[in-house]
């Protein structure tokens, strides 16, 4: 009876003091210009088994099911950020690298590995299992490095990152069941090719349905918590991928499009979803590369470091950039918009993930493949993602229009009321600012509740004057939202 007690106080007592360093660290990472998830990752090989904890971890399969939950939230949480605007505006480039980049890269990588010395069916694997870009860390340094991209680069990059996994993993699952087999031989990249349509739209299929039947009932559903509704939403994400992967469709887009829709709806949760989501988001980040790092020998990374360091500047200096470059030559991006796409191509737990997949078929050479994709995963984020924000401010691409300032009102429940209470700020561009309160054309029912301005509550009068940078909280029925929203714009995320 003592020994279980013990144990777990043990297990959990780890568990908080791991996930505390990571934490703290992350503060590191804006003074260092190192992605936060490389510094996690650093934390999970100092616990290791030739770390300072010595904790001994070498549960591939039970790597692979919790990366991929973990990709599961950090996908839909990039859903919920992603305006549909930008998807509408930039889907087929982003299609295109998702596919014929992914192929050109995981192709121009091979070779390089086979030219290093690699036998050939290692080296197309190898190629395989890097080919795609990662969301987890693609969205980490886009999203907490300080910089404001440009619409076009920073949002192709972010759905390429989205999108592009479902190629990489049928490639490795193929080659890997032909050399478990005994040969490459075996694989039809044409049958790859049809398999990978196939799955795109499958998932593209049932991601839409998933996201359209959450929205219509995160609409009607009255739940008896606020806190209810993000795990809703929770089980929304698992259900999408879940069933998705099942009927042979890509679960990773499905789940991505699910988030990107309920994101997008006006729902009165839509807040509290978007900052319980964020923060399970950076919880998934953490123990995915915690988890990963405790799977790594260090020791064994000082024997591939030679070929592990040829490949990385092969990836960030050669194959990312040809495929780049000859992928978005229909689309008409300008130089420095495609030279900052190719280096902002980051790599990180999915190739480690999908380099667990060789090791638990029993792949020949798998634990080779494992211990060069992490090496050429941790030289791609020291080198590529600590340089990211300096290369955009290099290439004039940050966006001379800052980000609105986010609201420090925060209100827990709107049930009393004849509507839902929205926020909006007030930018230059809209038609209501400089604009008195009674001056503005509502629909009858429609009222200003609260104006913040300058961290100060107003409360609004007839006569008081809309200013720019103001947040105003609105009360709105579903039916009047359109046309607040014809005069407000989009409602803030808060």
């Amino acid at each position: 009876m003592r020994l279980e007690p013990t144990a777990t106080a043990i297990l959990l007592l780890i568990f908080g003091l791991l996930l505390g360093v990571s934490v703290v660290s992350s503060r590191a990472s804006e003074r260092t210009g190192i992605p936060v998830v490389l510094l996690f990752l650093g934390v999970g090989m100092l616990a290791g088994s030739e770390g300072v904890l010595g904790i001994r971890f070498d549960d591939y399969g039970f790597a692979f099911r919790a990366g991929t939950t973990a990709l599961v939230l950090i996908l839909f949480d990039g859903g919920l950020n992603t305006p549909t605007a930008l998807v509408r505006q930039y889907w087929r480039p982003a299609a295109a690298l998702s596919t014929l980049g992914v192929a050109l890269t995981a192709g121009l990588l091979a070779l390089a590995a086979w030219l290093l010395g690699l036998p050939l069916p290692v080296a197309l694997l190898l190629g395989a299992v890097v080919s795609s870009t990662d969301a987890a860390t693609v969205f980490s340094v886009l999203r907490g490095s300080g910089i404001h991209l440009r619409k076009r680069p920073g949002a192709t990059l972010e759905l390429e990152s989205g999108l592009n996994d479902p190629l990489a993993v049928l490639l490795t699952i193929s080659l890997a069941t032909a050399l478990t087999a005994g040969s490459v031989d075996d694989v039809s990249w044409w049958g790859v090719a049809g398999q990978t349509v196939l799955q795109l739209v499958i998932g593209g299929v049932a991601g839409v349905g998933f996201g359209m039947a959450g929205v219509a009932l995160l609409r009607r559903v009255a739940l008896g918590g606020t806190g209810l509704y993000p795990a809703l939403t929770l089980a929304l994400a698992f259900l999408s991928y879940g069933i998705t992967s099942l009927v042979q469709g890509s679960g990773i887009l499905a789940v991505y499009l699910t988030g990107l829709l309920i994101g997008n709806a006006d729902l009165p949760t839509r807040s509290t979803i978007a900052r319980v989501h964020d923060a399970l988001a950076w919880l998934s980040q953490i123990g995915m590369f915690l988890l990963l790092g405790l799977l790594v020998y260090p020791s064994r990374l000082a024997e591939v470091a030679a070929i592990g360091l040829g490949l990385a500047f092969v990836l960030m200096l050669i194959a990312r950039p040809l495929a780049v470059w000859i992928t978005l030559l229909p689309f008409r991006y300008p130089a420095r918009e495609k030279a900052f796409i190719a280096w902002g191509g980051l790599r990180g737990a999915v190739p480690i993930i999908l380099a667990t997949f060789p090791v638990l078929r029993g792949v020949p050479g798998a634990s080779q493949i494992f211990d060069i994709t992490f090496f050429v995963v941790v030289v791609n984020m020291m080198v590529t993602g600590g340089s990211v924000p300096w290369l955009a401010r290099r290439l004039a691409l940050e966006s001379k229009e800052p980000p609105a300032p986010p609201a420090l009102l925060e209100i827990s429940s709107t049930r009393p009321l004849r509507g839902d209470l929205l926020s909006y700020y007030i930018d230059a561009a809209l038609d209501v600012a400089g604009v008195a309160v009674s001056e503005i054309p509502f629909p009858e029912g429609v009222s200003v509740a609260l104006i913040l301005r300058n961290d100060a509550l107003l409360a609004p009068r007839p006569d008081t004057i809309l200013e720019i940078g103001d947040h105003v909280y609105i009360v709105a029925s579903a039916e009047e939202r359109p046309f607040v929203q014809l005069l407000f714009g989009r409602p803030e995320e808060a």
